[in-house]
């Protein structure tokens, strides 16, 4: 899913036998599958089921990234979140909670089961973008989650904002982890196409790591990589 709109959607309306266009600003509920909407409309909502609905939209997504650049066989959202929650149980410091690293890192896209990966080329701001993403958190949480298990609502959307706000050193982990993660990945692409892609505009991302020992494992990432690189100038 790549919503490549704006703030607002323009949309068609038959007034008198006359067309008017009308604008509609963006609204997570607009882009829930069909199916949800029925179960939710029945007499005893399946709110489980609903909630799992759109968590398959993760498994399904590919990231945007990796489709701009022609691949099609590429990883999805979920799997660069698991990835993220595993790299997280490998944390050594004994300050950082790793249990909440990992929560962090298995929500902390969950947004974009509705929202899409929405990449900085997309014509759509940061601002906006957040503001997609918040609401979707909210409407998931209070709407799927609070009516069956009101407590893993409320830890959801605390933990979404923690990431988001980076308000704990743990938040501030996973924020370098997802940096990490897409840096393993696009190393794996690379060899695996034999150096046919390239992702150097990707590896900007070493240079807003924050944590040392995140820092620690890019830099052996990248003097690695470099040394691929070498290796096949030199064959």
């Amino acid at each position: 899913m790549r919503q490549m709109s704006n703030t607002r959607t323009v949309s068609q309306e038959v007034v008198n036998g006359d067309i008017k266009l009308s604008t509609k600003i963006w609204a997570p509920e607009d882009y829930i599958p069909q199916d949800v909407k029925n179960m939710l409309a029945e007499d005893t909502p399946n709110y489980m089921l609903s909630f799992m609905k759109v968590l398959e939209q993760l498994k399904v997504q590919r990231r945007t990234g990796w489709l701009d650049h022609g691949m099609t066989k590429c990883e999805s959202i979920a799997d660069h979140m698991y990835r993220m929650g595993i790299i997280s149980m490998l944390i050594k410091n004994k300050e950082v909670s790793k249990d909440q690293c990992v929560k962090i890192a298995l929500i902390h896209d969950m947004a974009e089961s509705l929202v899409g990966d929405i990449t900085p080329v997309d014509p759509i701001g940061k601002e906006e973008k957040h503001r997609r993403e918040m609401e979707t958190i909210n409407y998931i949480s209070e709407t799927l989650i609070k009516p069956f298990n009101e407590e893993a609502a409320e830890e959801i959307k605390s933990l979404w904002y923690s990431y988001e706000n980076i308000t704990s050193l743990e938040a501030r982990y996973v924020k370098d982890i997802d940096k990490y993660e897409l840096l393993v990945q696009c190393f794996e692409y690379e060899k695996q196409h034999k150096a046919k892609l390239n992702f150097q505009s990707f590896f900007q991302a070493a240079e807003w790591v924050k944590t040392d020992e995140v820092k620690e494992w890019v830099n052996d990432l990248i003097a690695r990589r470099n040394r691929f690189f070498a290796s096949l100038e030199k064959s």
